[in-house]
Order: structure tokens, then C-alpha cells, then sequence
């Protein structure tokens, strides 16, 4: 496997002392797993961070080995995390897509639909502006990976959102995340109350 792509960051665990095993959205391959040495050290930190944009160069000398990566930085979205919501809402898509999607199969539209979304939820004034689109993303992961998920952006107004926000959390929890890490549903109640306190 050799491949240098754009990429979306979604996921890293640390792999012995100072390398981390990191998870990269493509549009061409789809998620990719790889291990980036010097990962938890002070240069790649930073880099390193769910959420950002990457330049990514993956090589492996099998299919059936974890791959090398090599990474560079192309759009930080480390500065919004200091913001409560921005934190909450980044750190749900990214989980959300990194446990959901199966490895290396591509969903180009996926991949242009995080990358929307990730740039709204930095570059809206508010979560006003970002939370239908959050909303018609997991719709459309739903529908990508064969479970429904009809539907467009929501409109109206952050009631409303939230109404159709609660409605997916079934299909969400029940079809994508059943049998998978239990903290990923509970970072979507964060981010719903988050959202709910802006209408009280």
C-alpha cells in the first residue's frame, strides 16, 4: 500500500512510548489506519489532533500489516477546542466517523461532508449556524452505510434541529455503534446538552 492524500484526522491511540496509531478519513480510500512514529512527541502533538486537516503519506510493504504514516498539517482546528461547543460537537463527528465506518472503503461524499461540516462548526458565529449541518451529516452516514437516513438538512430553528438531533439517536446508537466503544454515544449527550442550554 502506497498512497499520499488529503485527509481528515479522526482518531489516535498511543502505541508504545512515544508513537500513536492514527485513524485518517480519504476520500479515495476511505479510513485508514497507520502508525506515525514520534506521534506523542512536541513536533507531531499538535498535528496529531482529531479534527485537523491533513496531508497524509501511508506506506505498508503488505495488505496485511499496519502501515507507516507521515503527516503534515494543512488546516488546525486545535484553536476551537478551547470553545466548549466547537470541542464538543469536532470530538462527536470525529468519533462518531472513526468507530462507524469499516476500514479502507471509500465514501467520497463523506469525506467532503466532514470537511463541511468541521469548517462550519469553526467558521459559524454560533452553533445556530452549524447545527443542521452536524444533523445532515449523521443523516447522511446513516444513508451511506445502508440504514436509511432519508432526509436533507433540517430547517427551522434550533428547536426544531434538536427535535430531529433527538430522533437519530436511536438509529445512531442502535445500527452504527451497537457492540462498539460506549463513550461514543455519551460524547453526542454532551454535545445535546450543550445545544439545549442555548434554547432554555
Amino acid at each position: 500500500m502506497q498512497l499520499r492524500a488529503p485527509a481528515i484526522l479522526v482518531a489516535t491511540r498511543p502505541h508504545g512510548e512515544t508513537a500513536v496509531v492514527a485513524r485518517f478519513l480519504t476520500a479515495e480510500h476511505g479510513l485508514v489506519a497507520a502508525y506515525v512514529a514520534g506521534g506523542r512527541g512536541r513536533n507531531l502533538r499538535p498535528v496529531l489532533i482529531a479534527g485537523n486537516g491533513v496531508e497524509v503519506q501511508i506506506s505498508s510493504r503488505s495488505d496485511s500489516q499496519l502501515p507507516f504514516a507521515k503527516v503534515e498539517l494543512q488546516a488546525s482546528r486545535a484553536p476551537f477546542l478551547a470553545e466548549p461547543l466547537a470541542a464538543a460537537a469536532i470530538g462527536w463527528v470525529t468519533a462518531l466517523t472513526a468507530t462507524a465506518l469499516p476500514e479502507r472503503q471509500p465514501y467520497p461524499s463523506l469525506h467532503e461532508g466532514l470537511g463541511a461540516l468541521l469548517d462550519a462548526i469553526c467558521l459559524a458565529p454560533s452553533a445556530r449556524g452549524w447545527a443542521g449541518a452536524l444533523v445532515a451529516y449523521e443523516t447522511l452516514l446513516l444513508r451511506e452505510l445502508g440504514y436509511g437516513g432519508q432526509g436533507q438538512r433540517p430547517a427551522g430553528d434550533l428547536p426544531q434541529i434538536l427535535a430531529v438531533m433527538d430522533a437519530l439517536a436511536k438509529p445512531l446508537d442502535h445500527y452504527l455503534l451497537a457492540d462498539r466503544r460506549a463513550g461514543v454515544m455519551a460524547a453526542r449527550e454532551r454535545l445535546r446538552e450543550l445545544l439545549q442550554r442555548m434554547v432554555e
